[in-house]
């Protein structure tokens, strides 16, 4: 049965994000839209981002809604407005009802997990942030180098605003988690899912940018 898989990206917001996974899902038989996020603009908040996922969806039936990263703010208020038929989070913030985005970070114990994760991999936890180590490490050179070339800008206003819902979207949701993410290891991801969503993540190859890395493998975990 066909669907449209709705793709929701990260911070940036950047549509590119999913190029490698459309023509994937499309070889599918399925129906792939990537969306463009205001992310650049001060003045757009959630609900904001929420509109343009409505938007991009343009009055398609049995909506797949697929959250990455950041998408996992606002892919979910997004599910009243959509025929949606599953949520699916891709190494995603998962958040609490009147929780911000930004206090996120401290109340899931995100940065401990990184730490513990560097040094378990044999990295130093105060090294200088490095987009190629935490990001691309597991992206082939030629992706990896044209992502170089745009630096997508990310509004702080999402991040400050609390989560406007009083609970999960009653849709099906699935987790699916990187288990080379470097930013949100595996078993924080784990942690995090079962406590807030009684959910257990089902795990791929690749690090926290999968689409790029390994956009094979999650078509095939999307369409199953």
């Amino acid at each position: 049965m066909t669907h449209t898989y709705v793709l929701v990206p990260g911070a940036g917001g950047a549509a590119w994000y999913w190029h490698r996974l459309v023509p994937e899902l499309r070889r599918r038989g399925h129906e792939a839209i990537a969306v463009e996020l205001p992310a650049a603009d001060d003045a757009a908040g959630l609900r904001e981002y929420a509109d343009t996922i409505a938007a991009a969806a343009g009055g398609r039936d049995r909506v797949v809604l697929v959250a990455q990263s950041m998408g996992g703010l606002s892919a979910p208020l997004a599910c009243d407005r959509l025929p949606v038929t599953e949520l699916v989070l891709v190494n995603a913030m998962i958040p609490a009802p009147g929780e911000t985005g930004g206090d996120w970070w401290t109340n899931t114990g995100q940065e401990q997990a990184r730490r513990d994760l560097d040094v378990r991999e044999g990295r130093s936890p105060d090294a200088p942030f490095d987009p190629r180590v935490v990001f691309f490490h597991d992206v082939p050179e030629g992706v990896t180098e044209e992502a170089m070339t745009v630096e997508p800008a990310q509004s702080g206003t999402p991040f400050g605003e609390p989560w406007p819902l009083t609970g999960w979207p009653e849709v099906p949701t699935r987790v699916l988690s990187g288990e080379q993410d470097r930013l949100f290891p595996v078993d924080f991801q784990i942690r995090v899912a079962r406590e807030r969503l009684g959910i257990t993540p089902e795990t791929l190859p690749g690090g926290h940018l999968v689409a790029l890395s390994q956009p094979g493998e999650l078509a095939a975990r999307l369409v199953r």
